[in-house]
């Protein structure tokens, strides 16, 4: 990121049954929310939906006229119920498959568990979409890996037209 900073406008969605019926706290979506304060975003939406697709993909078009950045947690495993990415897949206008790339590979250092991720991240309109995984801790280690690159992708969609090198 150059000089200058901006605010980003995020919307958290939490993918969780259980969540979404009121019989789990949502820690990780609080800690999302924590976490983003040192990247000067500003939390517009949070909601909490079970994992229906349908539901999902609605919640993405929605957050993408309104936000500029939507984090999701929840729903990247290999569960029948995880959805998430195949919900975010079928409303990007494009893929960028590095940010997903970078969690796992990180998180392959901490545990082998890690290579069980299905998130993905990308762009629709002007928003830029990712997922994350659905425990706290694995949050905090994806979100720990990718926070400092999220404004410069921001600029970018915005279109920023300066040059990414250093």
């Amino acid at each position: 990121m150059g000089d200058r900073s901006i605010d980003i406008t995020v919307a958290v969605l939490t993918l969780s049954d259980k969540g979404a019926k009121g019989e789990r706290k949502d820690d990780s979506g609080l800690l999302i929310q924590a976490m983003l304060k040192d990247i000067k975003a500003e939390i517009k939406y949070y909601d909490i939906l079970p994992d229906d697709k349908q539901l999902i993909k609605e919640k993405l078009i929605e957050y993408t006229s309104r936000v500029d950045l939507i984090l999701t947690t929840g729903g990247t495993g290999l569960s029948p119920r995880d959805v998430t990415p195949e919900a975010t897949l079928e409303i990007l206008d494009r893929q960028v498959p590095g940010i997903a790339e970078a969690m796992r590979s990180d998180g392959l250092k901490i545990t082998k568990r890690a290579m069980l991720s299905r998130a993905v991240a990308g762009v629709r309109g002007n928003s830029l979409i990712i997922n994350l995984p659905g425990s706290p801790k694995a949050v905090k280690e994806s979100l720990s890996i990718i926070i400092d690159v999220i404004p410069h992708a921001i600029e970018k969609i915005k279109g920023d037209p300066s040059e990414c090198a250093r």
